[in-house]
């Protein structure tokens, strides 16, 4: 008997074909497997039920990183009289899936750590079952000539475990030694070279210890490094990054050390220590050694373990955790070589640790949370988690780009039953994020030979991914360009996640998004289906004093928020701390702005909201990230506080003009943990109660809002009693990361 098989996914630089050729062998088998652009192909001849066995394990049993989106049997009357393992074949249709970045596995650790090994202390170890895979290739097939190791070639003992099919080694197309493959550089910043091999390494963790700071280069980019107890450095490190108060990541070295300085689940201490290795916010302990700059004013903090061999030798010498960072200006990319290092940050960094195999795709680090009922939200989807791949179960007619929003930007192409989102790309505010975000897209065309042949993008005419895409239908008139709301792409993307197809009732509630009205909308309630949407709710409409300034400084927001519920006189005799930050003289001109609407554009955001409520309760006036008054009051909720704020719902508009009046007489008990579990309490309320008007729809949690961890426990708790279906993005995160693939997904 002989059975041709097909298998499609993430099936490539997975170790998959050493794989089937053991698997083969173990069940007395004949043929051949290997590559090609669009998967696995593979042929056996043998008994009948041991090529039934051999399926059976191949579906239930794949690699570690293996991800199956679909296997295709036919029958085949060839016979052979072996099983081997031949080269890759090209084809014009490229499909595969390009695997993300994974940590180091156990395998590789226990090398770097043997002395008798050949790989000891070698800081780039890794094998068919971990180690950088997206971050290194320039298109598929996944092989050693389209990857940043193209010019390394191999000695004779990493030649043995490549081709030994026994070996976990057999065919790992980035593996390398110390004696044939790229190596470590430590270079003062006058770009001096010092050091090289562990010798830099080793320099670098004694520099650490010194309260010097670092660039030092991981898988998708470099991170800024430095002792995370030392108050010092880590003040001149917000000073240069012009960053108060946003929270730094901290890496440990393993998950008993982070014990001693945060609350862990057994979930998250999973997470932290899966093959992904993201960061993941977690309650801080009260522990003198690690400051309040790290993450100041707030209960979380985002913790990671070493991802790579050279963060693991790199503990061997350290003595506290450290803050590990994105190296970038503010509002620019990760940088990925050194010279940029030397360009943008040389009055920051004191030492910079490279090495000299290239990053060709820039991915900064995952940070995800987990809820108390162990929901997972991602905050950052990167490495280790994407691309993403998400088989869907119709076929797309044509060749899809959808290029997502502005913030938090990605995008996704869609060819066949297939979306392939890329990972985190960043706030397209600069030349340089831009720039990167169209390299991108040109390196994301190139691995798949992929020529769109529809054009998807926002609404907003100011996004920069939405001038691109009528750049592109410049470029080419025969391109299909369609834009797509920005709160129907959110829906959809939960949509497309979920495989829902019936009608939903979506609560989409963020910062900004382009209205179908032209106004910023950001508090809506839909009747939504993967066609069709209807704004069946919205917050009531409130003026941004100073446009996008008011973005920045809530205290504005508060202030419009005050003229829309009292007059001007009452406004200025009010004794509130929001308007203490303003002369009476700036009220009155900010007043008439109001009046004419000047500078001064409608929004329903209900993350404008929370800016709003943050300054009213005199929490925070002016922030220095987007969801930075979320965060605050997040940390005050108090879950023993049980009341909450009046609002109205008349004809389909909610209206917290009563709140908002009974906020200004509650500030009056300086209680900000009251406001804030108060107001947290009467969102709640809102989406419980217009759930209520539509009992037995399925419920849709999306846009930032929902990265509240808060928030989202309360809403889940009640909607379950209420036994309700409840929806959110877990694959995709609940922000503007997933505007690409609902944009993408309305086309189906």
């Amino acid at each position: 008997m002989s059975k041709k098989i097909r298998v499609y996914g993430t099936v490539q630089g997975v170790g998959f074909r050493p794989f089937v050729y053991n698997l083969a062998i173990k069940h007395n088998l004949y043929g051949y497997v290997n590559n090609d652009n669009i998967g696995v192909n593979i042929e056996v001849f043998g008994e009948t039920n041991d090529i039934f066995s051999f399926l059976e394990e191949l579906k239930n049993n794949p690699p570690p990183l293996a991800v199956i989106d679909d296997i295709k049997i036919e029958d085949s009357n060839k016979q052979f009289s072996e099983f081997k393992i031949e080269n890759s074949n090209s084809s014009d249709n490229k499909t595969t899936t390009i695997p993300s970045d994974i940590a180091i596995c156990e395998d590789c650790i226990d090398d770097i750590f043997d002395k008798n090994n050949f790989r000891y202390l070698y800081p780039l170890t890794n094998c068919t079952n971990c180690g950088p895979r997206y971050s290194i290739t320039k298109t598929i097939p996944y092989d050693r000539e389209n990857s940043a190791l193209k010019d390394f070639y191999l000695c004779k003992k990493c030649q043995n475990e490549f081709e030994n099919p026994i070996n976990r080694r057999y065919h790992a197309q980035a593996i390398s030694c110390d004696e044939c493959g790229p190596t470590t550089f430590l270079y003062n910043n006058n770009k001096t070279l010092i050091a090289s091999k562990i010798d830099a390494i080793n320099l670098a963790s004694k520099y650490i210890n010194d309260g010097k700071i670092l660039a030092i280069k991981s898988m998708g980019g470099f991170h800024i490094v430095c002792d995370a107890s030392n108050n010092k450095t880590i003040i001149k490190l917000r000073e240069f990054k012009k960053r108060a108060t946003k929270p730094f990541a901290v890496m440990f070295k393993d998950i008993n050390f982070l014990k001693e300085y945060a609350i862990c689940s057994q979930i998250e201490e999973n997470i932290l220590s899966s093959k992904q290795r993201p960061i993941v916010l977690l309650e801080k302990k009260d522990n003198r050694d690690l400051l309040n700059l790290v993450a100041p004013n707030i209960k979380r903090i985002g913790c990671f373990l070493p991802n790579s061999a050279l963060h693991y030798i790199l503990f061997e010498n350290l003595f506290k955790p450290i803050i590990a960072t994105s190296a970038n200006l503010k509002g620019e990319p990760i940088i990925t070589a050194k010279e940029d290092i030397f360009l943008k940050l040389n009055n920051l960094v004191d030492f910079v640790l490279d090495y000299n195999r290239e990053i060709l795709n820039s991915c900064d680090d995952s940070i995800v949370q987990v809820t108390t009922d162990e929901k997972i939200i991602k905050l950052r989807n990167s490495r280790g988690y994407a691309p993403n791949s998400l088989k869907v179960n119709s076929r797309f007619s044509k060749k899809i780009l959808s290029l997502g929003a502005n913030q938090k930007s990605t995008f996704s192409i869609a060819f066949d039953n297939k979306i392939i989102t890329t990972p985190y790309l960043g706030d397209l505010d600069s030349i340089a994020s831009i720039e990167n975000y169209k390299k991108t897209v040109e390196n994301f065309l190139c691995f798949y030979d992929f020529t769109p042949e529809i054009i998807v993008c926002d609404k907003h005419p100011k996004y920069e991914s939405t001038k691109f895409a009528f750049e592109l239908k410049h470029k080419n008139p025969n391109l299909k360009l369609v834009q797509v709301q920005h709160h129907y792409a959110h829906v959809l993307a939960v949509l497309a996640e979920n495989s829902i197809k019936e009608d939903v009732l979506a609560f989409v509630f963020d910062g900004t998004g382009y209205g179908d009205d032209k106004n910023i909308w950001g508090g809506e309630v839909f009747i939504a289906n993967s066609k069709e949407y209807k704004r069946a709710y919205h917050l009531k409409y409130f003026k941004l004093l100073g446009g996008e300034l008011a973005i920045k400084e809530p205290k504005r927001v508060a202030l419009s928020l005050l003229f829309d519920s009292f007059t001007l006189e009452e406004v200025l005799n009010l004794n509130l701390s929001c308007l203490n930050l303003f002369e009476k003289e700036e009220i009155k001109t900010l007043y008439t702005l109001w009046q004419k609407s000047l500078n001064s554009p409608l929004t329903s955001s209900l993350g404008r909201l929370f800016d709003a409520v943050c300054s009213l309760a005199n929490i925070l006036h002016i922030q220095e990230y987007e969801g930075e008054t979320g965060l605050c009051i997040e940390n005050l909720y108090n879950e023993n506080i049980k009341e909450f704020f009046s609002y109205e719902i008349v004809d389909n508009i909610i209206d917290f003009s009563k709140m908002i009046k009974e906020i200004v007489k509650e500030e009056s008990k300086k209680d900000k943990k009251a406001i804030a579990s108060k107001f947290i309490n009467t969102v709640v309320n809102m989406v419980i109660d217009i759930s209520n008007s539509y009992k037995g729809m399925p419920i849709i949690l999306c846009g930032g809002v929902f990265q509240n961890r808060t928030l989202v426990e309360i809403l889940l708790k009640e909607l379950n009693k209420m036994n309700r279906d409840v929806y959110l993005g877990e694959k995709y995160s609940p922000n503007d990361e997933a505007i690409s693939l609902g944009q993408v997904y309305f086309q189906l």
